[in-house]
């Protein structure tokens, strides 16, 4: 028997910005010439994104209004990694919690102290005791609940955490696994002029999501998503092309412009190799749940896999109103999802994919039941 997902709550920091403001905190920031200037806000203009979040006010205000970066030409001293860990440790448990609660207020029935297992998901900030313990705490979870990290494993680690939490409940179909991704990604914008740092600064943003993974779908009418298979491709030639390192100004994320094309030239042996065993065709899947890594990267998968922008509508949708999220982000794709599935769909298989360093390549094939 397969496990469900469902109840996705999500949660976004207060602090809402519009790219060109963001643009314009980053121009001055890299003290940009007028030339500079110009071709910085023509990258974020093609982005594809309107607005990010965050839990920083500073890059919505002016040099002199600043609280976390210094008020300084440059921002020198620049926040070292303590610094940015402190605003982490002091931001991730609330944006958590919220994405949780909103899960939990959608699950009639599921009651917090009732869960069997916590898995926490995050490659932008980590301390110990750490968050899994303070959402037990939160929560109130029972402490004897069985508690999973996933850390540092970049924007497709929800995908292995779905994986874990199915392994968990084929393994014991009373278990009860609450799933909660926070990734602060704007905690770490580096001072560079660096062309991945300046693609990685345009896109990336905070957020926070959580999903139930049970034996049985929800009760009520919102339907659920059946895990059905997973599969991992790696393309080792891309090792140096997407990489995430922890340097002394914070997590440094190198994304080199060679990614979309190794994803275009991965993505369908990658789909082969999921439904190779499944009474599944590719002609048969209509519904997407993508990884929006960045708009090229969402263009390249629909050149190779035959789709249209509107089949990929979850994604650009999740682009536009939020960037990249990093490991969040393919929930907030599923939470549009299924709130756009009715009676009809159900039954329908789903790809959902995401991608990280190494280069990863993640899959997943679900069904909407309901």
């Amino acid at each position: 028997m397969p496990s469900y997902l469902g109840a996705i709550g999500t949660a976004t920091p207060t602090h809402r910005l519009a790219q060109p403001v963001i643009a314009d905190f980053m121009a001055g920031a890299l003290e940009l010439d007028a030339a500079g200037r110009r071709k910085l806000h023509a990258l974020y203009r093609v982005s594809g994104i309107g607005h990010r979040h965050s839990v920083l006010a500073d890059y919505g205000r002016a040099n002199g209004d600043y609280d976390f970066f210094p008020n300084t030409p440059g921002l020198e001293p620049f926040p070292a990694v303590s610094q940015r860990m402190a605003a982490y440790r002091r931001e991730a448990l609330p944006l958590a919690l919220a994405a949780a609660h909103s899960t939990l207020a959608q699950a009639p029935g599921v009651e917090a102290a009732s869960l069997t297992h916590l898995i926490t998901v995050s490659c932008t900030g980590m301390y110990a005791p750490g968050l899994d313990i303070e959402l037990v705490a939160a929560l109130g979870l029972a402490a004897s609940v069985r508690r999973t990290c996933v850390n540092f494993m970049g924007c497709y680690a929800a995908v292995n955490a779905l994986r874990l939490a199915d392994g968990m409940v084929r393994a014991d179909p009373a278990a009860r696994v609450l799933v909660v991704s926070v990734e602060l990604c704007t905690l770490h914008f580096q001072k560079s002029h660096d062309a991945d740092h300046l693609v990685s600064n345009a896109l990336f943003g905070d957020g926070a999501a959580a999903c139930l993974v049970l034996g049985q779908p929800l009760p009520g009418p919102a339907p659920s998503l059946a895990l059905r298979a997973f599969h991992c491709g790696l393309a080792p030639e891309g090792v140096r092309d997407m990489a995430w390192h922890i340097g002394d100004f914070g997590f440094e994320m190198t994304l080199s412009g060679y990614v979309p094309a190794l994803i275009e030239r991965g993505i369908g042996q990658l789909t082969t190799d999921l439904l190779r065993d499944l009474p599944v065709r590719r002609e048969d899947i209509r519904h997407f749940a993508l990884h929006p890594g960045g708009r090229k990267i969402l263009e390249a998968i629909e050149q190779a896999l035959g789709l249209s922008k509107n089949d990929n509508r979850y994604a650009y949708q999740v682009l536009r109103d939020y960037g990249n999220m990093s490991s969040a982000t393919v929930l907030f794709v599923l939470r549009e999802l299924l709130a756009a599935a009715g009676p009809t769909d159900a039954g329908a298989p789903v790809l959902s994919c995401a991608f990280g360093p190494g280069l990863t390549m993640e899959a997943m094939l679900l069904e909407i039941c309901g």
